[in-house]
């Protein structure tokens, strides 16, 4: 087996991290939690849609829902997303802003009267492709930690000589640069039907593909405090790719005129990925560019990844034309998050099992209708996965929603989320450095354009 990055901790979502780059770890995690970009309706109901269906993003939640619609349906959806990501390091605060413009669903379905069985009244079809996660995000942090993280002059102090060692242990400055790029996203087939009138039950098939890429800057200033000062650039590219599969069940029950009851299960995803990684560093040592810099061959790496499964439970009550109201509980079970082969991984295993709990995720969401509007509200919390986080940690937010209605046949949604969660990313290694602290705030529009037919 290749040599594998540092292992490290808790990023991107309320976590700390013990190096520059992702390690496996790391990645298990940030493609394990996903933050579905979904049709503009879906957004607008802060995702609260388990026990509803009649949204093509719903679908994915419970796929049960494909059966609720009575005709066929076309739709496709653009996202843009504004980012703050406030990084504090030992005082020094930096402000970091970015916006992302992207392409987020585009998906369809039939829908049909059962024949020949009396007690099966529907078969729906659709597919739906969307964006699970894209990864998008850039930020500096500054600042002086007073602990060196290359303490260790690289020419001298390994030379056997104790004699001629020059160890830099003042620091004048510390600077990190993160930038992460590309997408988790999916493309999905659901079934469905309708039994009696009364129970609505489906299933789907969903085949992913994650393009990651992290690029990391570090660099420290520092000196021996007799003359010799040392100048640290280190650069790392990390990039993961792949494949997996999963699948999911559902049911939607209608007790009550009404009254909507969903479960649904959604399998972990068996990934197949590979990654590449590499870094430079350079030094400068009193003012002069070491001419030796550090330029070892990339490192690739082929492994597996499964993710948690989850269970959702819904309830939902429409009241007739006018509105209604629903509310998604989900538990998800991080701690069997896996990494395969497992002999290659048995640290990596371990930390993910007892690092990681079992989550709550709560939404709640809301839709009135006056003429061809239709007014949306909601609110999401989703629980960080570690077991060292607390509350602040968690991502929370809520949105709002407009959907126009012009014919039966053609409609436009529009809606505006906004969540904000604080992470800490620790990328020094060196004992003692306490990580950066980042306060992280999205606003996303979405505007999507429905045709049923």
């Amino acid at each position: 087996m290749n040599q594998k990055i540092p292992l490290v901790i808790l990023l991107l979502c309320s976590f700390t991290i013990s190096a520059q780059s992702l390690s496996y770890t790391d990645q298990a995690v940030l493609f394990s939690t996903e933050n579905t970009l979904g049709t503009a309706r879906y957004m607008g109901l802060s995702g609260a849609f388990g026990a509803l269906g009649n949204d093509m993003t719903a679908v994915d939640v419970n796929p049960a829902g494909l059966a609720v619609y009575n005709n066929g349906e076309f739709s496709t959806t653009l996202t843009y997303r504004d980012t703050d990501i406030n990084s504090t390091f030992y005082g020094n605060t930096i402000y970091n802003n970015d916006d992302y413009f992207r392409f987020a669903q585009i998906g369809g379905l039939n829908s049909w009267d059962s024949f020949g069985n009396p007690d099966i009244y529907k078969f729906a079809f659709g597919f739906n492709y969307s964006v699970v996660n894209h990864y998008n995000n850039n930020y500096v942090v500054r600042g002086n930690s007073g602990i060196p993280e290359y303490p260790d002059d690289p020419d001298f102090n390994f030379d056997n000589d104790p004699d001629n060692d020059i160890n830099y242990v003042n620091v004048e400055d510390q600077y990190f640069y993160n930038y992460t790029s590309g997408l988790n996203d999916k493309f999905s087939f659901s079934f469905a039907t309708l039994y009696k009138d009364v129970l609505y039950m489906g299933g789907s098939m969903a085949f992913h593909h994650i393009n990651f890429y992290q690029n990391t800057i570090f660099e420290e200033s520092s000196n021996d405090g007799q003359g010799n000062s040392m100048d640290v650039r280190n650069v790392e590219y990390l990039s993961t790719y792949g494949n997996g599969f999963n699948f999911g069940l559902g049911l939607i029950l209608t007790p009550l005129n009404g009254l909507r009851l969903g479960a649904a299960y959604q399998s972990p995803i068996w990934y197949n990925l590979t990654e590449r990684f590499e870094y430079r560093r350079t030094y400068v040592f009193n003012d002069e560019l070491d001419p030796d810099p550090e330029y070892p061959l990339p490192n690739y790496y082929d492994y597996k990844l499964k993710t948690p499964g989850k269970f959702i439970g819904s309830i939902a009550y429409v009241f007739g034309k006018n509105g209604l109201i629903s509310f998604d509980y989900t538990y998800q079970g991080y701690k069997n998050t896996k990494l395969q082969p497992s002999s290659n991984f048995i640290d990596e295993n371990i930390e993910l099992n007892t690092g990681l709990r079992n989550t709550n995720s709560f939404r709640i969401g809301t839709e009135w209708k006056y003429n061809i509007l239709s007014f949306r509200g909601g609110y999401k919390i989703i629980q960080s996965p570690y077991v060292s986080s607390s509350d602040e940690y968690d991502v929370k937010g809520y949105s709002l929603g407009l959907g126009v209605r012009f014919s039966k046949r053609f409609g436009l949604d529009f809606a505006y989320d906004n969540s904000d969660y604080r992470e800490q990313y620790r990328f020094m290694s060196a004992e003692g450095a306490n990580p950066a602290q980042l306060d992280v705030t999205n606003k996303r529009f979405t505007s999507s354009v429905v045709v049923t037919f």
